[in-house]
């Protein structure tokens, strides 16, 4: 499968605090930079996303006193997991991975950087209503189907296909170029939401393979 003129690769969070050793690791998260590597020199097209959160970011648990991290809150948007420190916006742990090909990337979105709202999604802050602009980009640019891959999935990944298709793009998820970090089943409820929207899924060979 060749990807084509309309087809972009979106390169979700791969990031040092979500990598072993991270402050907020994702299992085997490592493990992706290699096929979205070889990914990126198949796509003309690239976009990267970073978490970017200021200080006391409300996501985080020391926000709370008398909470722990992976506890979950209510907040004025809705339920909300709350994290350690993580991804703070210019230190050693936000920074993209070492190794990621993000030189290819023609557009860095930067999200969570609100400090009263958390952003999973490349396409909408978690109140649902507060837009990164990653839409009108696709749109303006003529992109149609949106190739996710990154960190993880069952939060930024996830939301930011289930955004993509509700956007009306089609969102196809590279299965083996993702990791999640599974918090009593979420990764399985995420990939079930995602099959139920029609996201697709394939394998990284399905792009990389020869010729």
């Amino acid at each position: 499968m060749i990807p084509g003129s309309s087809d972009i690769l979106l390169v979700v969070d791969v990031q040092v605090d979500f990598l072993a050793r991270g402050a907020l690791a994702v299992p085997d998260g490592d493990a992706v930079i290699a096929p979205i590597n070889r990914l990126i020199d198949r796509f003309a097209h690239v976009v990267v996303t970073q978490d970017w959160h200021p200080p006391g970011h409300v996501s985080f648990a020391t926000s709370h006193p008398g909470r722990a991290a992976f506890e979950s809150v209510v907040l004025p948007y809705g339920r909300q997991v709350l994290w350690p420190e993580h991804c703070v916006r210019g230190t050693a742990g936000a920074v993209l991975a070492p190794g990621l090909r993000a030189e290819r990337a023609e557009l860095v979105i930067r999200k969570g950087h609100h400090r009263h709202v958390d952003s999973y999604s490349a396409f909408l802050e978690a109140d649902r209503t507060t837009p990164t602009g990653l839409a009108g980009y696709l749109r303006e640019r003529g992109f149609t189907r949106v190739v996710v891959c990154g960190l993880a999935t069952d939060y930024c990944v996830g939301w930011t296909a289930l955004d993509a298709r509700a956007a009306g793009f089609e969102a196809v998820v590279v299965t083996d170029a993702v990791r999640g970090i599974d918090i009593e089943g979420s990764v399985a409820r995420a990939m079930a939401a995602m099959a139920a929207a029609g996201v697709g899924f394939v394998e990284s060979a399905a792009y990389t393979a020869l010729p």
